[in-house]
């Protein structure tokens, strides 16, 4: 479709009655605006299930039929209107320190192989008037995060080599608490940051890369808010409100983004958008852990004991209408210029009904859109937002230019 037409089709969106909504409508606006996910996993399910062979899957087909499916093909991402991807270079954070930086560099060699592999479908971005010009060119516009800030083994040499290797954020922690960050799914050490994580949170101001909170304690989102001099992003994180979940982020942070300036980028994980879908995550967990303890040394029993409280105990199932509550919910509190999308594709093992894959994004966008919102409010959502706070903390970079590289070390 070519821009004017494009336009057309839009001006017919705005002329609708929202009740009749649809996906087609809402993908009209992404083609002039471009949406921009957050965080997929994509590099991560290449390594662990073709050997991090990027050739090892065609992305150029439809993979969806694939055992188990991958959620993300190009084809899809093209139906979804997705015009750029933050692509993690997730590692687990078990590893020690040194092999995860450099099982870390190797994720970023599987997105550069990526794009070199489907030059006519991606092309690399550093900032965020390359993810307009790669947009308008109809490519879609390819990102690094980082999650996990034991990827930079304390060394901020190499926090400083990774934005050099296109790196754009860093997750501060991810499942578990590092020596200079609380995280929120473990044990709290510091009570936030540590003065090294301090500097951490200002070194990624002086080069740039956006500070991410996602993963982080109450406690560090905080901390790093009160020491970052850019916006802050959560790059896939929902509402603690709506599901109480410590993955999600609480009113009293949200209530601070407009004066921060960042935006929270809405996850599609079943356990953090439906109360119901988490307690039965929570009940099984506990089970678990009782059968373990009833079954000490006996793998197979505490399977087969776990087996049948599944077979009493169904799962819920989250909806696209969840996630959407979770969007309505960040904007009523934070505001509709601080909420964005992080799907967390191939990062999960079951999605929300109605958002199965890269290709449903217009269908949440038609649900927002049947809720209410408007054209201008959706290219907020799904892409101005979260381009604004990119262009926030290259400009605090600009300012800092002049600075020094920090020297900190983790026992100073």
């Amino acid at each position: 479709m070519n821009r004017f037409a494009a336009a057309a089709v839009v001006s017919l969106v705005m002329a609708v009655p929202a009740a009749s909504q649809t996906p087609e409508q809402a993908r009209a606006i992404l083609e002039t605006t471009p949406l921009v996910d957050g965080h997929n996993d994509l590099p991560w399910a290449l390594r662990q299930r073709f050997g991090s062979d990027v050739h090892g899957v065609d992305l150029t087909q439809d993979q969806s039929g694939l055992a188990p499916s991958l959620h993300t093909d190009i084809p899809r991402l093209r139906s979804g209107g997705v015009g750029a991807q933050f692509w993690s270079v997730y590692v687990p954070a078990g590893m020690e320190p040194l092999e995860a930086a450099r099982a870390t560099f190797e994720q970023i060699d599987v997105v550069n192989r990526m794009l070199a592999a489907y030059p006519d479908a991606f092309a690399f971005a550093a900032t965020a008037d390359d993810v307009e010009r790669l947009h308008r060119e109809g490519r879609i516009a390819s990102l690094i995060g980082i999650e996990g800030g034991y990827s930079i083994a304390e060394s901020m040499g190499l926090l400083r080599q990774f934005f050099e290797a296109g790196v754009r954020y860093m997750t501060l922690t991810h499942s578990a608490t590092t020596s200079w960050a609380d995280s929120a799914t473990d044990a709290p050490q510091h009570d936030g940051l540590t003065p090294f994580g301090e500097a951490v949170v200002r070194e990624m101001n002086r080069l740039g890369m956006l500070v991410d909170l996602s993963h982080v304690s109450e406690a560090t989102m905080m901390d790093a808010m009160r020491v970052s001099a850019a916006p802050v992003i959560f790059s896939h994180s929902s509402a603690r409100a709506v599901t109480d979940h410590p993955r999600n982020v609480p009113d009293s942070v949200l209530r601070l983004m407009p004066e921060d300036g960042g935006v929270v980028m809405v996850t599609f994980v079943p356990g953090f958008v439906n109360e119901d879908v988490r307690a039965h995550g929570a009940a099984m967990a506990a089970e678990r852990a009782r059968l373990q303890s009833l079954n000490p040394g006996d793998p197979e029993a505490v399977t087969a004991g776990l087996a049948a409280w599944r077979d009493a105990n169904p799962a819920p199932v989250a909806t696209i209408a969840d996630v959407a509550d979770h969007i309505d919910h960040i904007r009523r509190v934070a505001g509709v210029d601080h909420v964005g999308l992080g799907g967390d594709f191939d990062g999960v093992g079951s999605l929300p009904e109605g958002l199965t894959g890269v290709e449903t994004y217009p269908a949440l966008l038609a649900e927002l859109m049947r809720r209410g919102w408007s054209e201008a409010d959706i290219r907020k959502l799904s892409g101005e937002n979260v381009l604004r706070a990119m262009r926030a903390a290259e400009a605090t970079a600009a300012r800092m230019a002049d600075q020094r590289p920090s020297l900190a070390r983790i026992d100073d």
